[in-house]
C-alpha cells in the first residue's frame, strides 16, 4: 500500500498543531472549498498530512497521520457533498518549514 502525503491548512488561532497534540487526535471538518473537498475525497488511513498554519506564520508546523479514510461530513448549512478526515498527532517540527523551502 502506497502512503499519500497531504498539506493540511490551519489558522492556528483556530485550531492549532498544539491543540491537536493536546487533543490526541481529531476530525478534520468544516473544508468548505470544492478543490480542498476533492483531495479530501483522496486521504486514506495512514496517509501522511503535513500541518502548515496560515496567517502570521506561514509555515508547515507538524506532521499528522490520517486515521480514518475520508467519510461525509453533513452540513445543513451547506449542503454537498463535503468530506472529513480523522488524524492524530505524529510529532512537531523543531522549525516552522516555509512553503517556498518545501517547494
Amino acid at each position: 500500500m502506497r502512503t499519500s502525503y497531504w498539506l493540511l491548512k490551519t489558522e492556528p488561532e483556530t485550531y492549532s498543531f498544539a491543540q491537536l497534540q493536546k487533543d490526541g487526535s481529531t476530525n478534520w471538518n468544516g473544508v468548505r472549498n470544492f478543490q480542498a473537498r476533492n483531495y479530501m475525497k483522496e486521504m486514506k488511513k495512514g496517509d501522511t498530512a503535513l500541518i502548515y498554519h496560515s496567517g502570521e506564520e506561514r509555515a508547515v508546523v507538524g506532521v499528522a497521520e490520517i486515521t480514518h479514510d475520508a467519510y461525509p461530513d453533513i452540513d445543513p448549512k451547506k449542503p454537498g457533498e463535503w468530506f472529513q478526515v480523522k488524524l492524530k498527532p505524529v510529532r512537531a517540527l523543531a522549525r516552522g518549514v516555509s512553503l517556498t523551502e518545501i517547494k
